[in-house]
């Protein structure tokens, strides 16, 4: 394989930035999950805090008052058979095609990926910092971008 295709097949994953501004991760992460179920995908959610991916995982399981989003941890046992996997050392377990990044998650291996949605708050500098350079390197690595933002109804849309 020449270092052309390879760079072509790494590429291939495609990067969506979602800017939090009217709403927090624990309103918006659960109905792009349910969509990301409904397509018969797998997610990853990366985040570097256990703390927060604790709170994430009892979210998950009673964001709604008649129905949970199906997930695990990485650490406990059968994390591969999960349609939802929370981690915090970004191994794609469970072979998702969709790898969500969140609370400063550094970016995994996406070999065999389809998506990488990194979701950050815009009032914290920081993970601003970071989702601007995620967008750098994944322009200079020509792979498809995409940046989504909050209007004043909640709904995503796309602005770049």
């Amino acid at each position: 394989m020449s270092p052309n295709s390879v760079k072509a097949e790494l590429a291939a994953t495609e990067h969506w930035f979602y800017h939090l501004e009217g709403s927090t991760l624990a309103s918006a992460l659960p109905p792009l999950l349910e969509k990301v179920l409904e397509r018969g995908w797998r997610a990853l959610i990366c985040s570097a805090d256990k703390d927060a991916l604790g709170e994430l995982d009892r979210h998950l399981w009673t964001h709604k008052p008649d129905s949970f989003l199906p997930h695990g941890i990485s650490a406990e046992p059968r994390a591969a058979n999960q349609p939802i996997l929370l981690s915090d050392q970004g191994e794609n377990e469970n072979n998702a095609q969709i790898v969500i990044l969140v609370h400063g998650a550094k970016t995994p291996d996406l070999k065999d990926v389809e998506r990488c949605i990194t979701m950050f708050d815009g009032a914290d500098e920081q993970a601003l910092a970071q989702s601007r350079r995620r967008w750098k390197a994944a322009k200079a690595d020509n792979a498809p971008v995409s940046y989504w933002r909050q209007d004043a109804n909640g709904r995503w849309t796309k602005q770049a």
